[in-house]
């Protein structure tokens, strides 16, 4: 799969099948590599990013979430936690867009992998980020900001490609 094909076939995957049937550890090291590599500020890659299997804290999760349901069905989530800490001087404040390339980047392996991915946001929502925090306990470091919740799976929906292309929303200058 090319990346053209990979953002054409993403979508957000709000139903699973076979919740119970593990995504192999070779797909799930491609998935953290993925967002290992994606662009910060200053290289300072400001994230901490916890894979959650136990089907006992997806359901807490999915719980955690108010958007976050499809968890329940998913046998995977990752979540991606900011470490604004780790920036200062000219990489200070960028954390926000360092997490979300490194979101997107897990989104577009889990398409070229055949997974479904749904991106539930948690910051900047006050209440969601104390739900997740309590949820996960000591897994967050400290100062770790619960950035999103990514549920991970095998789709049990297929919508196809989405065209999306709208070139009255380009400017060219």
């Amino acid at each position: 799969m090319t990346v053209k094909e990979a953002i054409a076939a993403r979508r957000s995957i709000r139903k699973y099948r076979e919740r119970d049937t593990p995504i192999p550890q070779e797909h799930l090291d491609l998935l953290l590599e993925a967002a290992m590599r994606a662009p910060s500020a200053c290289d300072t890659r400001p994230w901490s990013l916890i894979v959650v299997q136990s089907r006992e804290k997806l359901d807490a999760l999915a719980d955690a979430h108010p958007h976050g349901k499809m968890v329940r069905d998913c046998p995977a989530a990752i979540v991606i936690a900011a470490l604004p800490q780790v920036q200062s001087g000219l990489s200070d404040g960028f954390f926000p867009q360092d997490c979300a390339a490194a979101a997107q980047n897990i989104l577009l392996q889990a398409a070229e992998l055949g997974l479904g991915t749904c991106w539930c946001g948690v910051y900047p929502k006050e209440e969601t980020m104390k739900n997740i925090r309590e949820t996960l306990g000591g897994a967050l470091a400290p100062g770790a900001i619960p950035f999103n919740l990514i549920a991970i799976g095998h789709p049990a929906e297929d919508f196809g490609s989405r065209g999306s292309y709208d070139k009255k929303r380009a400017l060219y200058l």
